[in-house]
């Protein structure tokens, strides 16, 4: 695979199996229990397993990868998003990565995201809330390396 074009970090202070325990995909309509990464920002069903799943909505569809302490989401034509869990002293490092996969045209990606502009700050913040999360969820700290 090529380099991310974005990386991100951050600590969330609970066991690793805890939280890949909560990053598991599992069929039925996105939510906490089935997709937790995309609940609140996504409607949709998680369809197939048990490591290559396909969420479909409206519109739209994408592909998602699964095993313990790791997950992606791709989708559209050229996003391909990835999480990984690496344990930490503190508990659990979660590394989220962002990938060009466009087949064809990749050198128009920049372009059609106004040459990233912002991006990185924009998947900071997203990162952050998505720390906060799983915070609130386990009663713990988390924060951005």
């Amino acid at each position: 695979m090529r380099s991310p074009l974005y990386e991100v970090t951050g600590v969330i202070e609970a066991p690793v199996g805890q939280v890949a325990e909560l990053l598991a995909v599992r069929p039925g309509p996105v939510g906490p229990r089935t997709l937790w990464l995309l609940d609140g920002s996504y409607q949709g069903t998680v369809h197939g397993g048990p490591e290559r799943f396909t969420v479909r909505s409206e519109g739209h569809t994408m592909t998602v990868e699964a095993r313990e302490g790791f997950v992606a989401v791709q989708g559209g034509w050229w996003y391909r998003g990835e999480y990984l869990l690496q344990p930490h002293p503190r508990g659990t490092r979660l590394v989220h990565r962002v990938f060009n996969v466009a087949r064809r045209g990749r050198w128009s990606v920049p372009l059609a995201n106004r040459l990233f502009i912002g991006y990185g700050d924009n998947l900071r913040t997203t990162t952050r809330a998505l720390l906060a999360r799983a915070g609130t969820h386990f009663g713990c700290a988390t924060h951005l390396e």
